[in-house]
């Protein structure tokens, strides 16, 4: 079995060179246009319809504008010009190159038995809470926090307890004297964001050590949402699922990971759990039951392509990014009442309205023409989400009536 870290077997550097001889290297050169805009209207977005016959830009739930890699959009073509769609499974390739893209972006070499599919990260959240413990137990998670995070537990008949994250010297950064003080008896879970949604924090070594030694001496399971890993910005950063920093972390770990937010596919709901403990595979699995759907083929056909060719387009897309991250918190923070905190990781910025004096500013921004996710729905009022996962001129204009209803109110 190879290990989780350090050395990695003959097996696994063979799936990093099949990765690094591959498609990837092919498209180096590609141009990629982040610039245009994409028409999104009469296309059941739920991010434009929201706002659908009124001038308001959407800039609230986390899904980007941009088109996805042109090899996903020829693989997707391929599979349907073979006009046979019955049931399906992952096939070695995928699995191969899910492994070597593992390798690639964390040195985290695993088996293929650890991984187990899903049709969604929400819904692998929910499977996490039905897994682990029982009715009535309690689920760690921190806020402001992904507001599945908080319905999860309820929804599988948990308990929720909320643990503040901290605001210390413009830095979010977790409250491990909260954390350890709201564990009982009943807790048997704790749910991280890695990186953090909403607040943009890549979770650094020391911290996630300590979030396991917590877990350790309390008993408990380490439920681990790393969706934005592939979107780092900062360049002096390297995502670190908890997972590989040892076996005995590992062994209490159920991380979670997806495609869907780097290359834009939330649509075709394609994403996998990283479980090396076999007990906490076969409890997951069971709380699966039939109630979870097998992904449908174009769902594998997507993750396959974007894990061996996506690499050039996501670098391509990190640098757009960072460049709009950097003009969002230049003119955040020139507004008038409004705090904003680096943005280490995500498409998403946390803005903090409070000394505005606004009592809603999600309605506030929405009626000045700009669609933002409002802070309450994240368990902190006051607050705003703003997503900059979008052309640059349409994020010039948004942030310019933005300005504009803090200066005329």
């Amino acid at each position: 079995m190879p290990m989780i870290c350090g050395s990695v077997s003959n097996a696994h550097l063979r799936l990093k060179t099949m990765y690094n001889e591959g498609g990837a290297s092919e498209m180096a050169d590609t141009l990629f246009d982040f610039d245009t805009a994409v028409d999104r209207a009469d296309t059941g977005s739920e991010k434009w319809n929201k706002y659908k016959g009124r001038d308001i830009i959407p800039l609230w739930v986390a899904d980007m504008d941009f088109r996805s890699p042109p090899a996903l959009i020829k693989a997707l073509h391929e599979r349907v010009e073979h006009g046979v769609f019955g049931y399906t499974y992952p096939e070695q390739d995928l699995i191969d190159i899910v492994q070597s893209a593992l390798i690639r972006d964390y040195d985290w070499a695993i088996d293929p038995e650890w991984l187990v599919w899903l049709p969604g990260l929400v819904c692998g959240l929910n499977v996490l809470c039905r897994a682990i413990g029982k009715a009535g137990d309690d689920v760690l998670t921190f806020t402001p926090v992904y507001p599945p995070f908080m319905s999860a537990p309820v929804l599988t008949g948990r308990a929720v307890t909320k643990v503040p994250l901290a605001l210390r010297d413009g830095r979010w950064i977790p409250d491990f004297v909260a954390l350890e003080a709201a564990i009982t008896p009943r807790t048997g879970l704790l749910l991280l964001c890695n990186p953090h949604n909403p607040v943009g924090r890549a979770w650094n070594r020391e911290e996630l050590l300590q979030f396991y030694d917590i877990a350790k001496r309390h008993n408990l399971v380490i439920g681990s949402d790393d969706i934005h890993s592939e979107l780092i910005l900062d360049k002096n950063l390297r995502h670190i699922p908890i997972a590989t920093l040892a076996p005995e972390i590992a062994d209490r770990t159920i991380t979670l990971l997806a495609p869907s937010k780097t290359y834009n596919i939330p649509g075709l709901g394609c994403s996998f759990a990283v479980i090396s403990n076999s007990t906490l595979r076969n409890r997951f699995k069971k709380a699966m039951g039939r109630l979870v759907p097998h992904l449908n083929l174009f769902a594998y056909t997507a993750a396959e392509s974007v894990y061996r060719d996506g690499e050039p387009w996501r670098a391509a897309l990190l640098d757009y990014l960072r460049d709009n991250r950097d003009l969002v918190e230049r003119e955040i923070a020139a507004m008038p009442g409004l705090k904003i905190t680096h943005v280490e990781a995500t498409y998403l910025a946390w803005i903090d309205a409070r000394d505005t004096g606004i009592e809603n500013p999600g309605r506030f921004f929405e009626d000045a023409g700009v669609g933002l996710s409002d802070g309450a729905d994240f368990a902190a009022p006051g607050f705003v989400r703003l997503n900059f996962g979008c052309n640059r001129s349409l994020l010039v204009e948004a942030l310019r009536r933005m300005r504009g209803a803090l200066h005329t109110r």
